[in-house]
This record gives structure tokens, C-alpha cells and sequence, in this order.
């Protein structure tokens, strides 16, 4: 079976919940698995570090349960998102807990992940590697990585300028494996889209923020639900990385979001000391924001995002070419 044949097996819908910074956390997690889509949180979101233990635990007594009460059931396993560079200084220590753990997916992002995926394939776990590029997806790959995620133009916090049909496609030229596709995905039929020009899952983060689960304050909730594309500002000013923000959370924060000083990659800091810092001051968030209208608990988001899935697919039968 490959790994795209054993993750579906456990999932009610091609979806992999994006691990958001502050956002991602054991109850989010929790509920986006018992979903049955794959749930996820950034292990620097677990603070202090001796917390990382703790949350992992709790996940996992919370999917057995449910294994065991309801075994008919879809539960999905659970991801780690673990970021290699070298202002992550818990890098080695929260990978130590993961292995303990066995924690089935770890999501890596920015730097090649090659001792990373040495680890992790001592347990039998799998790596997905987040890139924006060709260039990005081929070093992941040398290094040995079991699946791709692509970010794509729109996608929410550190995205790329690519098109999806761009990416996806040009990676299948070279890479059979598991690809999961990030980009202003907020539905069911953006799912089934995402399917349709190559790809294997969903990676959805935005939509999952505005979630009774989620860990933002009401204020970041509603910024979502009230804002639209045309909101969404792509800047490398407050991580040293592109990413796309609230621009309303922008000017909240005493900044004007059309007159932002530029900055490289050589200040990328994940514990910045900027008075306005991501993701705590100034909120991240895709395109799809214009599609999104309330703050529904995540079991009720997966059921809708299950029906409008069937009804997308339902649409396109009758001019499906035989």
C-alpha cells in the first residue's frame, strides 16, 4: 500500500490541516482528526518546550479513544511541523520527543531536511516538506522526503508566487510521490480542484483558523470573516520570509501596510524582537478569506467541506468525457 493509499484509508476527505503558528493546538488538532482529516501544530507552538510532551500525549490518548470506541470510524493521524533553521534552537530537542513518540507525519519547512528524515525514518514516520519552488522541491527530495507540500500564491502565512497549475504540474514531471497543494482552499470544491490538476490533498490552514477550536481570539476570528482577498498583503517585513497578512491586523498594529520598509532574508527570524510581531500582533491569512463567513465548531467545517466535496464532484459527472 502506498502512502497515499494508507493516509486516504484514514480520512473521511483529501484534507491535511495547515500547522499554524500560536493558532494549532491539541484541541484544534484533536477535533480536526476525529474529523477525519490529518490535524497539525507547529512544535514551537508548545511552549515551554517541556510542553511538546505533554500535547503529543494528550493527542494521542484522545485518536485511540476514539479508534477504540468508534473503530468503523475515520481517524486520521496527526503532524508535527518542525522548522529547520538555526533560530529554532529546540529543533533537536522537540525531534527527540517526536521520536519518542513516533509521531506519524513531521512537516518540515524552510531548510532541506535531510538528518531530519534519516530520524524520522528510523521509526517508520513520514516527512512532508514545505516548498514554494522547483528548486525547492528537488533538494527536498535529494533529501530524501516522502511527500511534497506546495505552497502556492495566496496560501496563508510564508506562501509563494506560483500558481498552482504552475507547481503541481511541473513537479509531477519528476515526482510520483505524495503532494499536497496549499493555496486560498477553503472548500469542498476546492478540494476536489486541488485533486484535479495533480494533486493528492488539501492543505488547508485560514479556514481552519476561524474554528471554535482554534487558539485565536475572537477579534483575529472575525477579521477573517469580515475580510476579503483584496485584504491579504504579501510582504517579507515581519519574518524576513514573503508571507500574506491581514493588512486590517497591519494597521491595528500602528504600521501603515502600504509603506512598509523593505527587508531580505538575512533578518528572517522566527523569534523576532520587532514590537509588531508575527503571528502574535500581526495576523496571517490566505486569499480565501473572501469565502469564509463564520466561525463554525471543526466537526461541523469537515461535514460541510465532505458534502460541498460530493456536490462539486456531482456537478462535473454529467460533462465528464467518457
Amino acid at each position: 500500500m502506498s502512502l497515499v493509499e494508507k493516509l486516504r484509508s484514514q480520512m473521511s476527505l483529501p484534507v491535511i490541516a495547515a500547522p499554524m503558528f500560536i493558532v494549532s493546538n491539541p484541541n484544534l488538532v484533536i477535533a480536526q482528526c476525529i474529523s477525519g482529516v490529518v490535524g497539525s501544530f507547529p512544535a514551537l507552538n508548545a511552549r515551554p518546550a517541556e510542553m511538546l510532551d505533554e500535547w503529543i500525549t494528550s493527542i494521542e490518548i484522545a485518536l485511540a479513544e476514539r479508534r477504540r470506541t468508534q473503530p468503523q470510524a475515520k481517524t486520521a493521524p496527526f503532524a508535527v511541523n518542525q522548522i529547520i533553521h538555526q533560530s529554532n534552537d529546540r529543533l533537536d530537542r522537540d525531534l527527540d520527543v517526536c521520536m519518542r513518540h513516533r509521531v506519524p507525519i513531521i512537516i518540515t519547512s524552510l531548510r532541506a531536511p535531510t538528518d531530519v528524515v534519516k530520524r524520522v525514518h528510523e521509526y517508520g514516520g513520514a516527512v512532508f516538506h514545505d516548498v514554494i519552488s522547483i528548486r525547492h522541491a528537488e533538494k527536498a527530495l535529494e533529501a530524501g522526503v516522502d511527500g511534497l507540500v506546495l505552497v502556492c500564491a495566496g496560501a496563508g502565512g510564508h506562501a509563494g508566487m506560483l500558481s498552482p497549475f504552475a507547481l503541481v504540474r511541473e513537479v509531477r514531471r519528476f515526482f510520483d510521490g505524495p503532494i499536497a497543494l496549499s493555496g486560498a482552499i477553503t472548500d469542498g470544491a476546492g478540494v476536489l480542484a486541488a485533486q484535479a490538476i495533480g494533486a493528492d490533498f488539501a492543505y488547508i490552514g485560514t479556514r481552519f483558523i476561524a474554528t471554535r477550536e482554534a487558539n485565536a481570539v475572537d477579534t483575529y476570528k472575525q477579521m477573517i470573516v469580515k475580510s476579503s482577498a483584496a485584504d491579504i498583503l504579501y510582504t517579507p517585513f515581519f519574518s524576513g520570509v514573503h508571507g500574506n497578512y491581514l493588512k486590517p491586523s497591519v494597521a491595528a498594529a500602528g504600521l501603515d501596510p502600504d509603506h512598509l520598509p523593505s527587508v531580505d532574508k538575512s533578518s528572517m527570524n522566527f523569534a523576532s524582537d520587532r514590537p509588531a510581531k508575527a503571528w502574535k500582533d500581526i495576523w496571517g491569512a490566505g486569499q480565501g478569506v473572501g469565502n469564509i463567513d463564520d466561525v463554525p465548531a471543526t466537526a461541523e467545517l469537515v461535514d460541510r467541506l465532505i458534502k460541498e466535496y460530493g456536490q462539486a464532484r456531482a456537478r462535473l459527472q454529467p460533462t465528464a468525457v467518457a
